[in-house]
């Protein structure tokens, strides 16, 4: 702003006179220099040339920001009392220096909004894996912050969006803002380096699990009372001639027609890992325990040294119980097999409970005929029998129709009729079906030629009604003698933690199937699956803890509903500014935000204020100006 004057007649003193007017200058719309009259001032008698001169530049001065401190009072004064007039009028807008208020007069037909990245679920991960601390921990193991930034930024993508680690760097470089929240220069990104990275972080297992348990369960006091163990395995896509670890087995996804490869893991009652081990995919369930047992990396809790181990059916071997007491624990599993010859307690009574489903179920005390000093329970369950019912239904009725398959070949022209040929496709059906060919007896009878001439079944009524009879029923067996019954089937039915582990890593993590060609890199894929799931465990246990019982794609989908914009547009100055922010979190997303007592956004604004030329050319940005709100 500046004076402008203008030859009038003052009526003080009844002579013509300078008569001021404070102007601004502006740019119309068709970019003509322009002057608009801000205040009528009137004549300054009382100042000099000089003083006036000082009275508009220390107008200027307060219009944007400074402070000029001048001797002369009056000069002072006339500042003041314009500034003041400028804002009463309303002719200006007064923006303390306090205040978070930045007016701008724009074009609003420049705006454009480009670069949309997703952030909320980022960014909880990105929390969540700080809250673990680690990153400290890597940090300590004298690791660069470019390595750390970009490891963090591979465990949080495998976590949101789990995926081979080409796909995953078109992930981190289009769609997400990971590297830009973890300060990794996302053009420098290639999948090998995300392939070194993973195997660098293997490299750091052993002190990474150890590390992760002890500091979780202090972050969450966890006391690590019951130890749940079971193993899983996922199989390769590829022929692994040269693997040592991918060979062929029982596969639990019916793929045994593919290599495999077992993956064993500890985990305590809140689903958080104690110890994870990686083994060849023939390696049976009970052959295991012996090897986790001894490399068991239990939490720093005192609590812990007399855990309760709690194991499933094809773990519990007579052999593998004995190890367990042998090391000092406690160990609750279901019995192997169901007890033929067992008597009820003296005094003992039906305990009824109910499961997650409300259905009850009662339990029972009951002693072997074998004398031994285990304690069983005795759990029957209306709902799991009505399930195995309808499903011995179904598998009877498919063995009878492969057996009458078997018999119309018999006489078709070009049916299969020799007696060895007929017993083999029968054995091949008892095999696909061992547990209900138990209850028939067949009969196969043939000529002198050993020609099949036909063939006769009927079930066994015995023993159909004691299988009928065993529907719904299975024992469980501990050493812990005083705990009861309810206590038992409470501490039991904790595997199903461990299941959900597995699950949540095999669909929400996508472990399954393997695709790498060396056993390095499969071992390397398998630890960065469980480093995210470290992170998964650590927001869903606070999430329960709050009543957000979602799945975790869920919670991905909903935090997926914030993004990270940037806006550019330009001023009356003929300058860029360009804004990136975070969009504001949704209803459902807040109330993730507030559960786990997270911020919001890792930032609210940042402004970049650059001039046209320079902003259109793309040079340098020396004269940028940057402000981070």
């Amino acid at each position: 702003m500046y004076f402008k004057a203008t030859f009038r007649n003052n009526p003080k003193t009844n002579k013509s006179d300078w008569y001021y007017r404070l102007v601004e200058s502006y740019r119309n719309a068709l970019d003509e220099v322009r002057q608009r009259t801000m205040l009528s001032v009137g004549f300054l008698d009382d100042l000099s040339g000089d003083q006036i001169d000082q009275v508009q530049h220390g107008i200027n001065d307060c219009l944007i920001g400074q402070t000029r401190l001048l001797n002369d009072s009056m000069v002072n004064n006339y500042v003041d009392c314009l500034y003041q007039r400028l804002i009463k009028e309303k002719k200006i807008d007064l923006v303390t220096k306090s205040s978070n208020k930045d007016f701008q007069t724009i074009d609003l037909n420049t705006i454009k909004n480009k670069k949309i990245r997703e952030v909320g679920a980022e960014w909880i991960s990105l929390q969540a894996a700080k809250q673990i601390r680690i990153d400290r921990y890597l940090e300590n193991r004298a690791w660069t912050p470019e390595e750390i930034s970009l490891a963090m930024s591979h465990i949080v993508s495998r976590a949101i969006y789990p995926a081979s680690e080409l796909k995953t760097v078109l992930f981190m470089q289009e769609n997400s803002s990971i590297c830009e929240l973890t300060g990794y220069d996302a053009n420098q990104l290639t999948k090998d380096r995300l392939y070194q990275i993973s195997k660098k972080l293997y490299a750091e297992k052993e002190g990474l699990e150890k590390y992760l348990s002890s500091t979780t369960n202090e972050l969450f006091d966890l006391h690590d009372n019951i130890i749940l163990y079971d193993l899983t395995n996922t199989y390769f896509e590829g022929e692994k001639r040269n693997s040592r670890l991918a060979r062929y087995g029982r596969s639990k996804e019916k793929r045994s027609d593919c290599p495999l490869v077992v993956l064993a893991m500890v985990v305590n009652v809140e689903g958080f890992v104690k110890y994870s081990s990686i083994y060849q995919g023939n390696m049976s369930d009970s052959k295991t325990l012996c090897d986790m047992i001894d490399r068991l990396r239990l939490a720093t809790s005192s609590s812990s040294a007399k855990a309760t181990v709690v194991i499933d059916a094809g773990i519990a071997t007579e052999e593998n119980l004995q190890l367990i007491l042998s090391k000092g624990y406690d160990y609750v599993c279901v019995r192997r097999s169901n007890l033929k010859n067992y008597k009820q307690v003296s005094g003992g009574s039906i305990v009824r409970v109910r499961d997650k489903k409300n259905r009850e179920i009662e339990l029972e005390r009951v002693l072997s005929s074998t004398n031994d000093m285990a304690y069983y329970l005795k759990v029957t369950s209306p709902g799991k029998g009505l399930k195995e019912k309808a499903m011995k239904s179904q598998f009877q009725q498919r063995f009878e129709d492969g057996l009458e398959r078997i018999a119309q070949s018999l006489s078709k022209k070009s049916g299969i009729k020799r007696f060895d040929k007929v017993c083999e496709r029968v054995g091949r059906l008892k095999q696909k079906y061992p547990s209900i060919h138990r209850i028939y007896q067949i009969d196969i009878k043939k000529d002198t030629n050993e020609i099949c001439t036909h063939i006769v079944w009927k079930q066994s009524p015995h023993l159909a009604k004691e299988k009928e009879e065993r529907c719904g029923v299975y024992f469980l067996r501990t050493n812990l003698q005083e705990n009861g019954e309810e206590l038992t089937w409470k501490i039991y039915n904790c595997i199903r933690n461990i299941e959900s582990s597995f699950r949540i890593l095999k669909t929400d993590l996508d472990l399954r199937p393997i695709f790498h060609k060396s056993d390095e890199a499969t071992q390397a894929h398998l630890h960065l699956g469980l480093l995210a799931y470290w992170i998964v465990n650590t927001l869903r246990h606070q999430l329960r803890q709050h009543g957000i019982k979602s799945e975790w794609r869920e919670v991905v989908r909903v935090m997926n509903t914030q993004k990270c914009v940037t806006t550019t547009m330009q001023n009356i100055r003929n300058q860029w500014i360009v804004l990136r922010r975070c969009s504001e979190p949704e209803e459902k997303a807040q109330q993730i935000y507030d559960a786990l007592q997270y911020k919001y956004a890792p930032f609210i604004r940042k402004k970049f204020v650059v001039p046209k030329q320079v902003f259109k050319n793309q040079e340098t940005t020396q004269n940028k100006i940057v402000i981070r709100i």
